[in-house]
């Protein structure tokens, strides 16, 4: 008998000897309720009576007859556990058919959609529970998944057949929350001739639709209303190389010239969040537009503001006043997005808030800006684990993380990072931001620059008129002293992208080309540019204090020497060789030099 049982008896002789609980090999499946909370605060008692309902069916009909036993039924969730791994994926497969069937006469909003988890190995078992690593570990699984789906553990996958078990698909090496290695994990299906899931699965849209109508004239006089369906046909046109916006097609929108639709009837007719609207005067040769920018769903308005230009330069084509207009109008929406996601809890937010404001925040590069971005992100890609934008993102985070001087594990955040760019790529090949940014890891991090070259002319195989990995492959250029072929590259990423908010970006990359090829007052003018909106890139004031220097400007340079070790205290120039991709090339050690003269240590 143990201490802790002679003690008790003693205490009390009637009491039984304490036993610890058995250990031994168990299947291990969790279920969870995709986006709980929602459901909960939509109609929580028909969530709770739903959910009790399938609980019953898996208690009456699917454990008994597998052989399993339901542990415990949370509010949101289930934990089962089985003798043997096909048992336990059978159940899950019966799991989801149950609950399929219970959302067969529910509006999509109610459904109660699921996520599974499965690993088998040694846990502790009692009869109310059961305890190890290898429910926590089912449990990290499940987070992998997406609504509908099932992640199991290499453990699992190599006790089943594939094709007659179950439909598998390599996830390859995964880190999950608090766990120092990564695991090897596995998506099953029912075993059949359609795929496990299919690529890019999401409850509701990663961007906001936005509705362009066309704009009405003040003076009645003007029946034809020309100049307002020019205003409208090209703004549409300017927006549509948004990569932040989903923009509803001129053809969509013409219908609604003169009827004096409401924001409700528009938004209910097109699916719209935003919608774009305005009036004009033309005087002469002069036009004044008043354009405004509405929630649809509030109908409160955004943003508006008076705009004046020429006529004739309207409806010659010529586009500054329309790609200014156009990228007021996209900064208000991802304003509008930050402000709902610093203002509202992480459940009730929508996908597209998520990953606007995520990019938004990535790209102010302050520290608590920054890691709450990655928040964001996480947040999103749980909701949403088969869609490749945010994960490419995520990549991208890990790399300025790095390029900043603020990773404490640059090799991990490598890793991170590379695994993010694989998992966006598995959901979507094509995907011109995934292969963008992947060559930007293989670029910044780990310096396969052939490799990158290949992601960046695959992205640009799959979208011509990606500015990001224009903007990139310019810079991969440069690292090489290639400095005409970058200044091409960027000039046109430059082009590309006049209504990007984050526009400072491609003025740094671009500082750094023509860095490069020895332009230094443009590398000047580039960084200004790009500082005057984001102080805080060190890689701007890199390029600034290398043109400052080369022009002669050496006080000047020496400023901003100061400001960079105040931004990164622990930079030195070995450290900046140790991490830069240019440092085994000429302009690297060029580059290096001069960060000596203009006082970083070494």
């Amino acid at each position: 008998m143990c201490l802790v049982a002679v003690a008790r008896s003693q205490r009390n002789p009637e009491a039984l000897p304490y036993q610890l609980p058995l250990r031994a090999s168990r299947a291990v499946l969790i279920v969870d309720v995709v986006e709980s909370v929602r459901l909960i605060e939509q109609d929580e008692e028909g969530f709770v009576s739903r959910w009790l309902a399938v609980v019953e069916q898996v208690r009456s009909q699917i454990v008994g007859e597998l052989g399993g036993r339901l542990v415990k039924s949370l509010g949101d969730g289930m934990l089962l556990e089985f003798d043997d791994v096909r048992s336990a994926v059978s159940a899950s497969f019966a799991i989801q058919h149950v609950s399929h069937r219970a959302n067969l006469n529910e509006p999509s909003p109610r459904h109660i959609l699921l996520r599974m988890g499965v690993e088998i190995s040694d846990v502790i078992i009692d009869e109310s529970d059961v305890y190890g690593r290898g429910v926590n570990l089912a449990a990290r699984l499940a987070t992998l998944a997406g609504p509908g789906e099932i992640v199991a553990s290499a453990n699992v996958r190599d006790q089943l057949t594939a094709d007659l078990d179950a439909d598998i698909e390599d996830l390859g090496e995964c880190y999950l929350k608090h766990l120092a290695q990564p695991v090897r994990a596995y998506r099953v299906g029912p075993p059949g001739p359609r795929p496990v899931i299919e690529a890019g699965m999401l409850q509701g849209d990663l961007l906001p639709a936005l509705a362009v109508v066309p704009f009405s004239a003040r003076d009645p006089r003007d029946n034809h209303h020309v100049i307002g369906e020019v205003l409208a046909e090209e703004l549409i046109r300017d927006l549509s190389c948004s990569p932040e916006l989903n923009v509803i097609s001129r053809l969509s929108t013409t219908v609604f010239r003169g009827r004096g639709a409401t924001l409700a009837q528009i938004s209910a007719t097109l699916s719209a969040n935003y919608v774009l609207s305005g009036e004009y005067r033309a005087e002469d040769r002069r036009i004044v537009i008043d354009v405004e920018l509405a929630e649809a769903k509030s109908g409160q308005i955004v943003w508006t503001k008076r705009h004046k230009g020429q006529i004739a330069g309207i409806l010659s084509g010529r586009r500054e006043l329309i790609d200014q207009i156009a990228a007021d109008v996209s900064a208000a929406v991802m304003r509008r997005e930050l402000q709902r996601a610093q203002g509202q809890p992480l459940p009730t937010l929508k996908s597209y808030t998520l990953l606007i404001a995520a990019i938004a925040l990535t790209h102010r590069l302050s520290t608590i800006d920054f890691e709450q971005a990655r928040k964001l992100l996480e947040t999103l890609i749980e909701r949403a684990p088969r869609q490749a934008l945010p994960r490419a993102w995520l990549a991208n985070w890990h790399v300025l993380r790095v390029q900043q001087g603020w990773s404490t594990d640059p090799q991990l955040d490598a890793r991170l990072a590379l695994q993010s760019t694989k998992q966006a790529l598995d959901a979507d090949p094509h995907c011109s931001l995934a292969l963008a940014v992947d060559g930007f890891v293989h670029t910044n991090l780990l310096k396969q620059l052939d490799t990158a070259r290949e992601r960046y002319n695959l992205a640009l195989m799959n979208n011509p008129s990606d500015p990001r990995a224009w903007s990139l492959k310019g810079t991969l250029h440069a690292f090489m002293g290639e400095g005409e072929q970058a200044v091409s590259c960027t000039r046109r990423a430059l082009r590309l992208s006049p209504l990007d908010p984050h526009r400072w970006f491609y003025d740094s990359l671009a500082a750094t080309a023509y860095l490069s090829a020895h332009r230094f007052d443009r590398a000047l003018d580039a960084a200004k540019r790009s500082l005057r909106v984001n102080r805080t890139h060190t890689s701007s004031l890199r390029a600034q204090a290398v043109a400052q220097w080369q022009l002669g400007h050496h006080d000047d340079a020496r400023k901003c020497a100061q400001e960079l070790l105040r931004l990164e205290p622990t930079l030195t120039v070995g450290g900046w060789l140790a991490r830069s991709p240019s440092a085994n090339y000429g302009i690297g050690q060029e580059w290096a030099d001069i960060f000596r003269q203009i006082g970083i240590p070494d």
